[in-house]
């Protein structure tokens, strides 16, 4: 039997790097039978597509809440987009939020697309609730492109939520002057969780908006005792040490950390000669390595390990910083499930109310 929904929990499926995406059909199915509230998909160009997974998610679960963390605008044309959208919300049942962030510059390059900047999401967003609500997109001409006359269907009337993916204050800003719900970013310290609530919630009401109507969620990377020593180095230590090969500045500026560490790090003779991502192909060697060597402990820190308990106790604590839900980022359904009991036994009966849909601060 499954157990009840704690709607503050989400989980991402396919966490990571895969081969299989067949597996995000137990892992959803699993995922709805312990509880979990939602399940993020992060969209990459493998075997990562973005309206494939949700479409596969809302087809073997009822009550799971589905949530695209993230795609981007500019992959795809706005027509394109917003009918993935209606069919993900329609076959869920009304489940699921889309969501947009920023990308990489550098991807974008090499793919010959724009980089995204603010104003390209906002006009993106504006087309996509035009095509949602039945109205029709005539001459367009803005940041997100010229588009002579678009149209879904003049009879729909569609409540997609909106999310956005947010790490610097200007992010964090827009999502909250834009969007439905935000999703913050792994290993964001508890101090960065309440500063970048307290953003998005003082740009919604300088935008007119209800503060409380943006659902903040945390994103907690997740890495209890019981796995095993190669798996924990590879989903923290590794994934950390991806981020900051990645867009390290980003992350380090959010935290405060100080970047003369983060220069280290990228002039460390591993890190410079390592071809791929450390959480994808790094030795259990070099993750210790950088563990002992070269990363900080604090930096580390800003995760939950542990125990089921210490790490249940961690979900609290992005609670406390003002996030209304919480993503346990990098582990699956099943290696969640000690500390999903964990949180059960002590989490507060208030969060029941609410709404399974990850993009909805109220039902």
């Amino acid at each position: 039997m499954a157990n009840a929904v704690m709607p503050e929990i989400g989980c991402y499926g396919l966490a990571g790097h895969t081969d299989n995406p067949r597996d995000l059909v137990g892992e959803a199915r699993l995922a709805e039978e312990l509880g979990i509230g939602s399940i993020f998909l992060s969209e990459r160009f493998n075997v990562k597509d973005a309206g494939v997974m949700a479409g596969a998610v809302a087809a073997v679960t009822e009550r799971l809440g589905i949530g695209t963390a993230a795609t981007n605008h500019n992959t795809r044309h706005p027509l394109v987009t917003a009918t993935m959208a209606t069919t993900a919300h329609r076959m869920s049942g009304g489940r699921y939020a889309f969501g947009l962030g920023r990308g990489f510059g550098v991807l974008f390059d090499v793919m010959g697309l724009p980089r995204v900047t603010g104003a390209q999401l906002t006009d993106a967003v504006g087309i996509y609730r035009d095509l949602w609500h039945g109205r029709a997109v005539v001459g367009h001409d803005g940041p997100a492109g010229a588009y002579p006359y678009l149209s879904q269907d003049s009879s729909f009337d569609e409540d997609i939520p909106i999310l956005m993916t947010a790490i610097g204050p200007r992010s964090l800003e827009l999502a909250g002057r834009l969007a439905d719900g935000v999703v913050l970013h792994t290993f964001m310290t508890d101090e960065t969780v309440a500063r970048s609530v307290a953003t998005v919630r003082r740009a919604a009401e300088e935008a007119g908006r209800d503060p409380a109507s943006v659902r903040v969620w945390s994103v907690l990377a997740t890495v209890q005792d019981s796995l095993p020593e190669e798996l924990r180095l590879r989903k923290l230590v590794g994934r950390l040490a991806t981020y900051l090969q990645g867009y390290g500045a980003v992350l380090v500026e959010a935290n405060g950390w100080d970047p003369a560490v983060l220069d280290r790090f990228r002039e460390d003779e591993l890190v410079r000669g390592h071809q791929g991502a450390f959480d994808a192909v790094g030795t259990t060697e070099d993750l210790r390595y950088l563990r002992d060597e070269v990363l900080p402990a604090d930096w580390l820190a800003a995760s939950a390990t542990g125990d089921a308990a210490s790490c249940a106790a961690r979900i609290q604590d992005q609670l406390d910083a003002g996030a209304d839900s919480v993503v346990l980022h990098g582990a699956t359904p099943t290696e969640l499930a000690p500390v999903l009991e964990a949180w059960r036994g002590v989490r507060p009966a208030a969060l029941d109310r609410l709404p399974v849909n990850p993009g909805k601060a109220r039902g």
